[in-house]
């Protein structure tokens, strides 16, 4: 008896692209449609308000975390540095001495397991150090979800839900964020989530890619879907996107998105968003500039920005090859927070914990040594706003930041002879000097008036001040220290470039 030939059924691409969508619709469809009516220019977007929120927290902390992890290898590209054509020869005989033979990147996320993962104590440390708001990694490049992202289809088996943790570790978090007061502030912690658009082995964004980007399948079933998921289950008010550079911003529909999330979302009011939305925006378009990595220009900024660093000098996720040398310091850490707050931006410090749940101890130390200083010295720091005179002066150790009464002098570096010589502060009459953290009760100094080697007349620009001598036991803090000045002539003259 002879058998028929089995029949091959081909179903075309567009079919089945047809089927998936279908199987995202819903609220992700409704939403983006409903935003694709009337969506506002990038310039449109430019002119919401600043979030007061996010002007005056000044201090956050950033964290990577994800499949890449578990490997903890060089970097958090350890996926695309081991597997793209070009490759790397120390990331492949890494995995050739240390893994099975046909192992493939998917099969350390068996690995990913987060066991000692407590979100609660996490939060508390980040409150501990003053951070003010949290980003924690979404989905890093190599696409793994770190939420229950179970509701879209192109996301299964890939998420923390499915494979690994079988937990929420993004909802877990967000949660403990947001019952975690800063001793600081006396205000609750702000949540907000990474989100890289694009992803190095996602064969729909591949496809879209051979079409020169002419096709949206990628961004309408998996990280455009992915984007209005996380927005509505766990309502961030920040989202920091990533990987933007490969195409433009109308294939990604970051303004329809953009436009929802400042519009209809749930936390519209008080959303803040990033500037790397595609090709055509990094520094240019967005609520707040980052343009590159460790963004750290050295004047004042007319648009608010933020410099986002690593404690590991070298890679944003966890790497067990880092040696003490690879960290930033506290005073590093500390001399970054002042020259940033008073130029305008914000600080995003990144930890990158490893695999199992846990924060090395370095990255704590490096976390409260910060808290330890914003302790002391935080008033100078939160809610201020630049002066339009912050260009630093006395060899780039002299930095200021102010409120409505007053002016905070930052130095980073304490002066020869204990003489700090100011070139910018017009004294008067009734101009006061206190020093931030030292108390009356442990020394009785007080600047001599008048000024010592005052230049010009009352009014007049400059201003040398005797600091006192402090023994280690009365030294209210380390690394940098603060004045407080009252009652100057030039006080009230507005940042000309500051953001309000």
């Amino acid at each position: 008896m002879t058998m028929s030939p089995v029949r091959k059924y081909v179903v075309p691409l567009s079919l089945l692209f047809a089927f998936m969508r279908h199987l995202v619709t819903g609220a992700y469809v409704q939403q983006g449609q409903q935003a694709e009516d009337a969506v506002p220019s990038w310039d449109d977007l430019d002119q919401r308000p600043l979030p007061v929120w996010y002007d005056q927290a000044k201090f956050g902390v950033f964290i990577h975390w994800g499949v890449f992890s578990v490997p903890a290898y060089g970097s958090e590209w350890f996926g695309s540095y081991w597997r793209d054509k070009w490759g790397n020869p120390a990331y492949q005989d890494f995995v050739e001495k240390t893994e099975r033979a046909n192992f493939a990147y998917p099969d350390y996320a068996h690995r990913f397991t987060a066991e000692f993962y407590q979100p609660d104590t996490w939060a508390d440390l980040f409150a501990k150090a003053g951070a003010q708001y949290v980003v924690l990694t979404s989905k890093h490049h190599e696409g793994y979800c770190n939420w229950n992202s179970t509701a879209i289809p192109t996301t299964w088996n890939w998420n923390a839900l499915d494979i690994g943790p079988r937990r929420d570790l993004l909802g877990d978090l967000a949660v403990a964020v947001k019952n975690v007061t800063s001793p600081h502030t006396s205000k609750v912690l702000k949540f907000g989530l990474y989100h890289s658009l694009y992803e190095w082995f996602n064969p729909l964004y591949h496809v879209d890619k051979a079409n020169n980007f002419t096709t949206q399948h990628f961004v309408d079933l998996k990280t455009g879907a992915e984007l209005y998921d996380l927005v509505n289950r766990y309502e961030p008010e920040l989202i920091w996107s990533d990987g933007e550079w490969e195409a433009p911003s109308s294939y990604w529909k970051a303004r329809e998105f953009l436009h929802w999330y400042a519009t209809s979302s749930p936390v519209a009011d008080t959303a803040i968003w990033n500037d790397r939305w595609g090709q055509d925006t990094l520094c240019r378009h967005g609520g707040f500039l980052t343009c590159t990595d460790r963004y750290n220009p050295d004047s004042l900024q007319p648009k608010k920005w933020e410099n986002a660093l690593t404690i590991d000098k070298s890679s944003w996720g966890y790497n067990r090859n880092a040696t003490w040398e690879d960290y930033m310091t506290v005073p590093e850490l500390v001399h970054s927070l002042v020259q940033v707050v008073a130029y305008n931006g914000n600080m995003l410090l990144n930890i990158g914990p490893a695999a199992d749940g846990t924060i090395h101890p370095i990255f704590e130390d490096r976390l409260l040594g910060i808290g330890a200083w914003l302790k002391v010295n935080g008033e100078a720091i939160y809610e201020t706003t630049p002066w339009r005179h912050c260009q630093n002066e006395t060899a780039s150790s002299v930095f200021y930041t102010r409120r409505p009464d007053r002016l905070y002098v930052h130095f980073t570096k304490w002066p020869s002879a204990s003489l700090l010589s100011l070139e910018r502060p017009a004294p008067t009459q009734d101009t006061t000097v206190e020093f931030l953290g030292l108390s009356s009760a442990s020394s009785s100094w007080q600047p001599t008036l008048p000024w010592t080697g005052l230049r010009g007349t009352s009014g007049s620009s400059g201003m040398t001040i005797q600091l006192p001598s402090l023994t280690p036991d009365i030294l209210p803090c380390e690394h940098s220290w603060v004045l407080v000045i009252r009652n100057l002539a030039n006080l009230d003259d507005p940042p000309k470039s500051a953001v309000s």
